[in-house]
């Protein structure tokens, strides 16, 4: 019994070893293609201290297709760790991809409102990493569970906060690197919060950097959800920085309305059950005004002239941010100025 116990034990030992170098290598070749380089120092952590740090992975506290989050304490800090489904079907294949992913692109960020990565595991067959904590609640909860007891409802003021926040979060990726990062992804279930309720841009699992020379990314297929990415890019496969921003023009949709993206119940085909597609088609004008979330319109935080300021002008860049033609949408640094003078002006 022994002898079994100890091949199993070095058996493990061997495992570890040969994700370690495999991963180690890939990660490190990864990062000096993607950074030149250039990147943040980050902690290595094996596997037992990620074990006991979560106390063998006890409390989930959010779920995605790739991936689960976890809590744990480390030094006694509170620390937010990120494991990827290791089940290799059709829908999770891609999971190593995306952790490699990850930990290319975080390891290069240094700004307040992306979350920041403490360091990795290399010796499992999928790495796993850890960053700082967040609470268990995405901007997603917030908005489309806020009609609930237990939520906070979300102020005009919190959510022009948060908008703008995210919005110099992207222009750091568009304007901080020496090749743009579009980061593909952006949507509500992608912002998280601290204990300090400080929102931060999540997830780099199919974010990319422009070539050099290039003005575009030649993709061969359409990784992301349905409805965050404009309808020209599904007909050429190639995306830039508007693509960006036409995400964010429909993250400030979901700001904006509180409802769901799809709404299938006021569609007559597939296509028009997309929401963007929907303000585009149906509103004009004072129209848009009916799409606003109750709770925005029922809160006294300022005077009703001013908030139906705010809304047109929230409404108007919204729009401008979900325009069909790539070239007549704003820049995202344009974008965090004019949602940065909302802000201002509503407190």
């Amino acid at each position: 019994m022994c002898s079994i116990l100890r091949k199993f034990k070095l058996s493990e030992e061997a495992d570890e070893t040969r994700f370690m170098m495999r991963n180690g290598g890939y990660v490190l070749k990864e990062i000096i293609a993607a950074s030149d380089g250039k990147y943040n120092p980050f902690r290595i952590f094996s596997a037992q201290e990620l074990e006991i740090a979560t106390n063998k992975y006890e409390e989930a506290f959010l779920e995605e297709q790739y991936y689960v989050l976890y809590k744990g304490f480390w030094e006694e800090q509170p620390i937010s760790i990120m494991m990827f489904r290791n089940n290799m079907d059709n829908a999770n294949k891609n999971a190593y991809e995306r952790c490699i992913n990850n930990i290319v692109y975080a390891s290069q960020m240094s700004h307040k409102h992306i979350l920041r990565l403490i360091g990795c595991c290399l010796d499992t067959e999928v790495p796993i990493l850890v960053f700082e904590s967040v609470r268990a609640v995405s901007l997603h909860d917030l908005i489309h569970a806020s009609h609930t007891p237990n939520f906070e409802s979300l102020l005009l003021t919190n959510r022009l906060k948060i908008a703008t926040d995210i919005a110099h979060a992207v222009t750091y990726l568009h304007l901080g690197f020496p090749r743009p990062i579009i980061f593909r992804d952006i949507k509500s279930s992608n912002i998280l919060f601290t204990e300090q309720n400080v929102a931060k841009l999540f997830d780099f699992s199919i974010s990319k950097s422009i070539p050099k020379g290039e003005i575009h990314i030649i993709l061969d297929d359409t990784t992301g959800v349905y409805g965050y990415f404009e309808t020209e890019f599904v007909k050429r496969y190639y995306l830039n920085e508007k693509s960006d921003v036409y995400s964010f023009g429909v993250l400030l949709l979901d700001l904006f309305t509180g409802q769901k993206l799809l709404d299938p119940a006021r569609a007559e085909n597939f296509s028009d059950c997309h929401s963007a597609h929907h303000v585009r088609k149906n509103f004009k004008g004072k129209m848009i005004f009916k799409i606003v979330d109750p709770l925005v319109v029922k809160e006294r935080s300022c005077s009703r002239k001013k908030k139906q300021q705010q809304l047109k002008a929230f409404a108007q860049l919204m729009v401008q941010c979900l325009n069909e033609s790539p070239q007549r949408r704003p820049t995202m640094i344009d974008v965090a100025k004019k949602l940065r003078q909302m802000y201002r002006s509503c407190m």
